[in-house]
């Protein structure tokens, strides 16, 4: 099954802006090169989220993880070896933050730099142990979501070679960036000449060749000539996208820094070089290089060809209906979520989490991309896991009024109390906002702040019982609201806990008692969990009458369902689902999109749609997934 990757997608409709150096930044703010600058990621994340942050606010769509030593030989010097896993997996997570601060479309890779010491034949290092090391490295920056892997400033030709295989030894999905660094002459410092690296790196399919680090612009202008023109000779026709990352020329000592003199308009007019006459697919720089320059080359970029990215066009807001009677024939094409519910048509919802910062346009991005692919509507979390985001109601009015796709507003009692809680849902529901999920909300201690009071005057089941009662014209207290409101309200269940906890089961029969339109689960990754569950409250309570919609949360890899297994609360995999992910290897993702279709499959009978929840803001396997299931669902 081949799964389309949305990184090689825009990279083959026009040249992309990546960052310029993290090191240099550091440097100039006061961290020594006597320090570990990867370390940083655990000590100073803050700082390293500042610099990524700059660099996207310059205007580059690619950023790099803070991870360029992060191996085990080169943390080894500062007694850090044993912390190659958690500087990484830091160094990712730090980066995706700074992306959703931004709010911009932007791509995280992961940064892999040589080991440091020289392999065989002409130093100490086993070649499988670099290997081992590099393989090491990457699994923990794709058990973080790295959008793709960046393997840069090898010099050595067999080394980057060991890189490329240790990275397809851990993933078949990330796309590989390998750069070599190159002299003035064009040619390694092991001696390996333009023409032999492209012959090797095309041998090994990789996505992107390049060059960075070393030499300024100029001569990496060379370098970069020679291997397109080599690639163009071996393989004719075929698609070749180069990057190119120059240094900002050569650094002087001035006092006691160093400093890199090349301008920002110097790399303005070599971005006009590097595409226009050489088609090179990324751009930005390394050493020396700042925001200053990037943003540089953004103006260049701008006049060469227009933002790729798809505007937000206003569309006419989602009106509401009035209710129907219970009962009552649908004598129009189901258009809404209500309407697909009630007349037995299959729907998909997908999670999308508000950002973190001031910027909405990446989450409306990803919500035209999954209207464009068939989504019937999507989840709008309530700052999950007690970590502060933008409010839900604001991002559910943009998603339906500026993309014109119908929200699930994930509403919590965690931070409001009773009068504000109900003033929200009013405000909510003159803005057009009708689906709820009714939630009690994760503690604030597991989040940013958690000194934070949590308020709890009631729970998810009093939630439900309020927007009943706003259904009929009155609030909490039995005052008239007026008229009566038109929410549709969705209940939460963890089959999982009811099906080894009866207060669980009685606790969600409370919930359908209540006044609970629809249910959306958990994630399971076993129908039989699913069948275990309708027993139960069956034997119980009857049937469940309400319109059941399935959580999945596809796999990524085997490390990502290890976590989710021992790690996350309310969710259990199968042990035949962990050795799949086990035995998939690099094919993670594939194999975990098939899982999920599996369990779809099976529970089709029994559930009346899905909702799916996208790890590391992959919507791009969510959407996958969708298309998987189109024909075999629908």
């Amino acid at each position: 099954m081949a799964i389309k990757n949305s990184f090689l997608d825009r990279l083959g409709r026009a040249p992309i802006l990546a960052d310029g150096a993290m090191g240099t930044m550091l440097y100039a703010r006061g961290i020594s090169f006597e320090r570990c600058f990867d370390e940083l990621n655990l000590s100073n994340p803050a700082l390293v989220q500042e610099i990524h942050r700059e660099y996207l606010n310059a205007g580059a769509e690619l950023i790099e993880t803070n991870t360029f030593g992060a191996n085990r030989f080169k943390l080894a010097r500062f007694e850090l070896d044993s912390k190659v896993r958690e500087i990484n997996l830091r160094g990712v997570k730090i980066a995706r933050e700074a992306r959703e601060i931004a709010g911009v479309h932007a791509f995280v890779l992961g940064s892999v730099g040589p080991i440091g010491q020289l392999i065989p034949q002409v130093g100490a290092i086993n070649y499988d142990d670099a290997r081992v090391a590099f393989a090491e490295q990457i699994e923990a920056l794709l058990e973080g979501g790295a959008d793709a892997l960046i393997l840069e400033t090898f010099s050595d030709l067999r080394e980057l070679q060991a890189a490329i295989l240790a990275t397809r030894a851990v993933t078949r999905d990330l796309p590989i960036i390998a750069q070599m660094s190159f002299t003035e002459d064009a040619d390694t410092l092991t001696g390996n000449t333009p023409e032999e690296i492209v012959a090797t790196l095309r041998e090994m399919n990789v996505d992107v060749i390049g060059a960075n680090c070393s030499v300024g612009p100029a001569g990496t202008f060379n370098a970069i000539k020679r291997m397109v023109a080599a690639w163009c000779e071996q393989c004719g026709d075929e698609q070749c996208f180069a990057s190119v990352m120059p240094n900002a020329g050569f650094p002087a000592r001035i006092g006691e820094r160093y400093l890199y003199l090349s301008s920002p308009q110097y790399f303005a007019e070599y971005a006009h070089k590097f595409i226009g006459e050489l088609g090179v697919a990324i751009i930005g720089g390394c050493c020396g290089t700042t925001p200053a320059h990037i943003a540089a080359m953004r103006a260049a970029l701008d006049t060469i060809r227009p933002p790729t990215e798809p505007r937000i066009i206003v569309v006419e807001k989602i009106a509401p209906r009035p209710p129907e009677e219970p009962g009552q024939e649908l004598t129009h094409v189901p258009r809404t979520l209500r309407e697909k519910l009630r007349a037995g048509k299959w729907i998909t919802s997908v999670e999308l989490d508000p950002p973190r910062g001031l910027n909405p346009t990446k989450v409306l991005q990803g919500a035209a991309m999954l209207k464009e692919i068939g989504v019937d509507a999507i989840n709008i979390a309530d700052s999950p896991l007690a970590k502060l985001r933008m409010g839900c109601i604001s991002l559910a009015v943009m998603i339906q009024q500026q993309i014109g796709l119908e929200t699930i507003l994930h509403f919590t009692t965690r931070d409001r109390n009773l009068m504000a809680l109900q003033s929200d849902l009013i405000g909510a529901h003159a803005l057009g906002i009708h689906n709820v999920l009714a939630l009690t909300g994760d503690p604030p201690r597991l989040g940013d702040y958690p000194n934070a009071t949590a308020v709890y005057d009631i729970d998810a089941i009093g939630l439900i019982k309020i927007l009943k009662r706003f259904n009929e014209g009155r609030d909490w207290a039995g005052t008239s609201i007026g008229t009566n409101a038109d929410f549709y309200i969705a209940c939460a269940l963890d089959m999982l806990w009811a099906n080894s906890d009866p207060n669980e089961l009685e606790r969600f029969h409370r919930k359908i008692e209540a006044g609970a339109d629809f249910v959306m689960t958990q994630p399971i990754y076993d129908a039989g969990v699913l069948l275990e569950f309708l027993s139960k409250y069956g034997d119980k309570y009857g049937a469940v009458e309400k319109p059941i919609v399935l959580g999945v949360l596809p796999l990524m890899s085997s490390k990502h369902a290890e976590f989710l297994h021992n790690e996350v609360p309310g969710i259990t995999l199968t042990d035949d689902a962990r050795k799949r992910m086990k035995d998939a290897g690099e094919r993670g993702v594939e194999e975990g999109i098939k899982l999920a279709q599996e369990l779809l499959i099976a529970a089709k009978n029994f559930v009346a749609g899905t909702y799916l929840m996208p790890s590391v803001g992959r919507y791009d396997v969510c959407g996958e997934l969708v298309k998987v299931l189109e024909d075999k669902m629908r």
